[in-house]
């Protein structure tokens, strides 16, 4: 789905959002509230620009609309693989963006990622990943490393990561496996203004990662909750 056609069955015609060089920005209405709109698409990747953009967007609702919610919608193919974005320093940027989200966050606003269509990598990890629950379309493509880079990483042969990924999410790409992992809260079907109503239902302000305590109930990642309340409490018993 491109963002146009996401945005009529979000808000119909009461929005603004314009695209400019793959970033989106803009503010949309729904039951009278308004919503800053801001992501990407085109399946970008994300630069020092990109993030830049983003980032300022941010920070402006944060000065000018005090409390008012904030929308992340997310398409990209990752981090901006260039030599320049890496002189730049584009890891500053990308952190900038992460801290600009976190600070919405903390100074009270709403903040919701959805992934409408491609997720992967960096510029997934701080933007959409950030907000206080992200959400996803159900045929968007996520993965934050794809399995030829994983076998590489990890020294892993592909097949093998190809024949785990069958039973463990951990290893597999996909909306489904995220949500099991519990990095999806959930998957948007049907009336997609209803599923954002209900998003926008929880409260403002700095909430509680549930995101490992979703895995386990899930079944998508059994021992990180346990692994990270037994560290939070100098517990030495963790399970290895």
């Amino acid at each position: 789905m491109n963002w146009r056609e996401l945005a009529a069955q979000l808000f119909g015609a009461d929005h603004d959002i314009a695209e400019n060089e793959a970033v989106l920005t803009g503010t949309a209405r729904l039951d009278g509230q308004d919503i800053a709109i801001v992501g990407t698409t085109e399946h970008v990747a994300v630069g020092v620009e990109t993030a830049l953009a983003q980032a300022g967007f941010i920070l402006d609702t944060i000065a000018a609309h005090p409390g008012r919610p904030i929308l992340i919608l997310v398409d990209t193919q990752g981090q901006r693989l260039r030599h320049r974005d890496e002189m730049l320093g584009i890891n500053r940027y990308m952190a900038h963006l992460g801290k600009s989200i976190e600070l919405a966050r903390m100074s009270g606003h709403r903040v919701i990622g959805l992934v409408y269509d491609q997720a992967l990598s960096g510029g997934f990890i701080t933007s959409g990943l950030m907000a206080d629950a992200c959400h996803a379309l159900p045929d968007a493509s996520i993965r934050v490393m794809g399995l030829p880079a994983m076998a590489r990483i990890t020294k892993v042969s592909e097949d093998r990561l190809t024949e785990l990924a069958q039973s463990n999410p951990v290893f597999a790409p996909g909306a489904e496996n995220y949500l099991a992992m519990g990095g999806v809260a959930s998957l948007w079907r049907g009336d997609l203004a209803a599923c954002l109503r209900e998003a926008l239902g929880g409260e403002a302000g700095p909430a509680r990662d549930l995101r490992s305590q979703l895995g386990a109930e899930r079944g998508g990642r059994r021992l990180a909750a346990n692994v990270a309340a037994a560290v939070a409490s100098d517990d030495d018993t963790a399970p290895a």
